[in-house]
């Protein structure tokens, strides 16, 4: 019978944790670093194993900022538990970023949100509905995923997209959404759906400040087009 190398038939210098102990996160490859956070792999291949194929499979890092939990479910060997881990360290890892002490994006053009968003939205195959939450000088406090949608709709509740902002204190909110197809051209849902979230942020005092919808390095401002 072939046998396999596993994890625990390295040396401790090369095993991900030790390594991190001695040298921190930062000496870490991509890989041994999602090995860690995978902890263990399949009957046939080591965490690490696993971790370099991942990656492979989804040509890195940016692969798993962006791929949502069914394109990880995808991957063979890859369960609900182990991509939940994958997805909720780098969700904690974004909340981090935004929460720290670094200075904050400030918002004061369309551009601004296009900028924030674009590469994070335009590869999407399905239309994803965030708001950006500003405090009183227009810095995001948060972004926030409302709702996922079809390839060309998406349903978005106000009481959802209010509650975040109620609860992170937000002087005034931006809305954004992509558009799979690549154009941004907005649809009469879209304006139907901007019409209703306006009216909804007046009623609560919330400001909407815009609707940016993105599309594949193009955007389209319903501020800009006079339609809020």
């Amino acid at each position: 019978m072939e046998y396999r190398w596993t994890i625990k038939d390295l040396p401790p210098a090369m095993r991900p944790r030790e390594k991190m102990a001695e040298l921190g996160p930062g000496g870490l490859t991509d890989g041994e670093l999602l090995a860690i956070l995978l902890g263990t792999g399949s009957k046939t291949e080591s965490a690490i194993e696993m971790a370099n194929r991942i990656l492979a499979h989804g040509k890195g890092l940016r692969f798993l900022a962006e791929a949502e939990i069914h394109d990880l479910l995808e991957i063979p060997w890859i369960g609900l538990a182990k991509a939940c881990q994958i997805k909720a360290a780098l969700e904690l890892g974004r909340r981090v970023a935004l929460e720290s002490g670094a200075e904050k994006p400030v918002i004061k053009t369309p551009e601004d949100v296009a900028s924030l968003l674009m590469e994070k939205m335009r590869y999407l195959d399905r239309e994803h509905f965030m708001v950006l939450l500003l405090d009183t000088k227009n810095q995001v406090i948060a972004m926030e995923t409302v709702s996922i949608g079809s390839l060309n709709s998406t349903v978005v509740h106000p009481r959802e997209l209010f509650k975040q902002a109620i609860k992170r204190s937000a002087a005034s909110v931006i809305l954004a959404h992509n558009h799979p197809s690549g154009d941004p051209t907005p649809s009469s849902e879209d304006l139907a759906v901007t019409k209703r979230l306006v009216e909804g942020g007046q009623l609560l005092g919330i400001e909407v400040l815009d609707h940016v919808i993105i599309g594949d390095q193009k955007h389209c401002s319903l501020k800009r087009q006079g339609k809020i």
